[in-house]
Order: C-alpha cells, then structure tokens, then sequence
C-alpha cells in the first residue's frame, strides 16, 4: 500500500512543513447523538476513524508538525435556517436547523482529536473552496499535507486534488479516511493515486519505543 518507505520515517523526524489535515470527524456525522446518527446515515468504518487517527496526530505534534481540523458547516440563513445547498438537501433530507451550526457542539471536531492547532470551517467537499485554508497553510510555512477524515470519495478526494494543483506535497492514509462502503473507499483511493502519495498510520508512526519515550519526555 505505502509508495515510498522515506514516508515510514518522515514522523521521527522534524515536521515544520508538515500539516495533519483531518477532514470533517465531528460530532454531527460521528457522535451517537449527532444528525448523521439520527438520521441513519451510519458506518462503522467511519466511526473507527478517531482512535485510529489520534495517535498520528500525536505524533505529528510531537514532532513539530500541525494538526488542522476542517469543519464542515451549515450556515445559517434568515430565522435561522441552515442554507443547504440542493444536492445536498436531496441526499440527506433529515438535514434541520442547528445541525452542523457555527460554534455548536455537532459542529466540533470530536473529543478524541482535541485539542487541534487549526480549525477550518469549508461549506463544500473541498477544504479549499472559498475557505482560508490556503491563506493559513501559506502563512505557516506548510508544504505537505497528510489527509484523514472523511468521506474519501468527498471531502478527501476533492481536497487533495485541490491541494495537489496548489503545489502542496500530498499524503493520504488509506487507513485514516472512510466512505460510507468499502467499496466507494477503495475506489476512492485507487482514484487518488496519481495526484498523491498513499499510506498507512502504522507505516507513519515512529516505533513503539520511541512513542512511549516522546509521551513521558
């Protein structure tokens, strides 16, 4: 699955340049009390995703590195309800007013992935669209990003072609990211080969020695 085993040793060594991207793991599409959850839009391998991506995201701190969290967000309009663009209204009509609201509890990264350094609000699959994300990343000297969240056949695809035509060195872990079937996921990944390197957590983290002695450091 890894392209290239210098990815293997890059979180040992200094990050500054290196950006954890985690893509949409909120409460509204995770948490058991979240909209996605009341309105049946569930998987399991999506669920799974923030004890899998915690670890990576300490250890990229630890060694120098930023962790952003995107948020995808539900503005809303006059009285209070949320603008939902068409195509999303059509594929998820349980949609209601404060879900996904600025500054709401179903619109914050998960407990398991705080504290985050950067956090992003996007309106649309791609991080990047009408967002500040590249103005951030610019400013902190960011020149890779590695990419978790979900889903990978949305936000992650979108985001990591966008960030590949900006010129920013790209990682996906494949085992960091889920759509909603494993068979959307795998295509997703197969799709994104081309515009990024492809990796996995395990292959990302230092040795298990070296984790136990950076947390008591």
């Amino acid at each position: 699955m890894t392209s290239d085993a210098a990815t293997s040793d890059a979180i040992s060594a200094p990050m500054a340049g290196t950006a954890l991207l985690i893509c949409d793991l909120q409460n509204d599409f995770l948490h058991p009390d979240g909209a996605y959850a009341r309105g049946g839009q569930t998987a399991p391998e999506i669920a799974a995703l923030p004890a899998r991506v915690a670890p990576l995201a300490a250890a990229i701190r630890a060694a120098g590195g930023v962790v952003v969290a995107t948020q995808f967000t539900l503005q809303p309009g006059r009285g209070g309800e949320p603008l939902i663009s068409p195509h999303l209204k059509a594929l998820r009509p349980f949609l209601r007013r404060g879900d996904f609201a600025p500054g709401s509890w179903g619109n914050a990264t998960v407990e398991a992935l705080q504290p985050v350094d950067v956090v992003i609000e996007k309106i649309a699959y791609s991080a990047f669209y009408m967002t500040r994300l590249e103005w951030v990343l610019r400013r902190l000297d960011i020149t890779r990003l590695i990419l978790c969240g979900i889903v990978t056949n949305g936000g992650i695809a979108s985001t990591a072609r966008d960030a590949h035509v900006r010129d920013f060195e790209v990682v996906v872990c494949a085992d960091g990211c889920a759509a909603f079937s494993p068979a959307l996921h795998a295509a997703a990944i197969e799709g994104l080969r081309p515009v990024a390197r492809i990796d996995r957590i395990a292959e990302m983290l230092p040795p298990e020695p070296d984790r136990r002695h950076r947390k008591t450091a």
